[in-house]
């Protein structure tokens, strides 16, 4: 199982969230979550490397909905550290990326 960290930043705007989104949200990281054990994401993911980055990607959990991360250091030998950077909407692509 992945270990994980939110930023301020992701925790700010997880705040912000419709309930609704939060929901979707939570779904989605339990594919994502199955897919880290097989290295291979599920399309309807859309996981891609964020452009102009080294090692930030992006996840879709809804229509509207994105989220940022990167892979860290792991904490536990063999198992993927993810750090949650931003989620909302497409504009936190937009955005210079904060903490």
């Amino acid at each position: 199982m992945a270990t994980f960290e939110t930023t301020a930043r992701f925790d700010k705007d997880w705040a912000d969230l419709d309930p609704a989104d939060r929901a979707r949200f939570r779904k989605a990281v339990g594919n994502f979550i199955a897919d880290l054990e097989t290295s291979t994401f599920r399309p309807g993911l859309r996981i891609k490397r964020v452009q102009g980055t080294d090692g930030i990607f992006e996840m879709t959990f809804a229509p509207d909905g994105r989220a940022t991360w990167q892979y860290g250091t792991e904490l536990q030998p063999g198992r993927p550290h993810i750090i949650w950077r931003r989620i909302g909407t497409h504009d936190i692509l937009t955005r210079p990326p904060g903490p």
